[in-house]
């Protein structure tokens, strides 16, 4: 059984800059009962793969090894990484921990989605490289949602959203100004679809794309007026999704 049979997903890749929504619309797919889920959002049971939570353990990690007199592994005393094929690393990881997933349930994809989330901008490659690093096994069967948000709206979203009590929470992480316009002021996702309105190409395979726009900030909202908003994206992303697997 697959996409065409179950009128759902196989896999998400959810993409923005940072604080863009893409949590919140995770969090509003969890709140949308499953009978409601499939025939609004082609999405049944789900799990997600976030790089978030990966990156956060090397930061406490570090923070051990330094008390206890050792050196770093991954990142500075600022939380910079000390090398840029970490970037690299996260998306290896993804691909890992998808292909496990595959291991331990057979017909994985016959009961659930698996939603991928991540930002990334031009300092570290972009999408464009971490794109290079998906594996195959999951651009066969990816769709991707981008949320449209500009520089200033992500950099207002990140300052409200942030909680230094939990700066690990998924709902509440935030980067200092500065680090934030470093790391992630320029992206590369209008020049990457530039020439490709409909795909882009991942793997040698072309993969389907829609952009949902989000300026207005209707993830943080939320209510009817998400709900309505991610239905007609997602009702488009299927449409190409169903058609680029015939």
């Amino acid at each position: 059984m697959d996409a065409l049979k179950t009128n759902t997903f196989d896999i998400i890749l959810l993409v923005a800059r940072p604080a863009a929504g893409k949590s919140e619309i995770i969090a509003h797919l969890k709140s949308t009962p499953i009978e409601k889920r499939i025939p609004l959002y082609h999405i049944g049971e789900f799990e997600e793969l976030d790089d978030f939570p990966m990156l956060w353990a090397w930061f406490e990690e570090d923070s051990i090894l330094s008390r206890l007199g050792h050196q770093r592994l991954h990142t500075d005393d600022a939380s910079n990484f000390l090398y840029p094929y970490l970037w690299d690393l996260l998306i290896e990881r993804i691909n890992l921990e998808y292909s496990k997933k595959l291991r331990d349930e057979p017909g994985y994809h016959d009961r659930k989605t698996i939603i991928i989330e991540f930002a990334r901008g031009t300092s570290h490659g972009g999408f464009s490289r971490a794109f290079e690093y998906l594996s195959k096994e999951i651009a066969d069967r990816l769709a991707i949602l981008y949320l449209n948000v500009s520089w200033e709206e992500s950099l207002r979203k990140n300052r409200a959203r942030y909680n230094p009590d939990r700066p690990d929470s998924i709902l509440e992480h935030g980067l200092p100004d500065e680090k934030l316009e470093n790391i992630y002021r320029y992206i590369d996702w209008e020049e990457l679809t530039a020439s490709q309105p409909d795909t882009v190409q991942i793997q040698g395979i072309s993969v389907p794309y829609v952009v949902f726009e989000s300026e207005d900030d209707v993830t943080s909202q939320g209510g009817d007026l998400l709900g309505e908003r991610l239905q007609e994206a997602l009702s488009q992303l299927h449409e190409k999704y169903i058609e680029s697997r015939k």
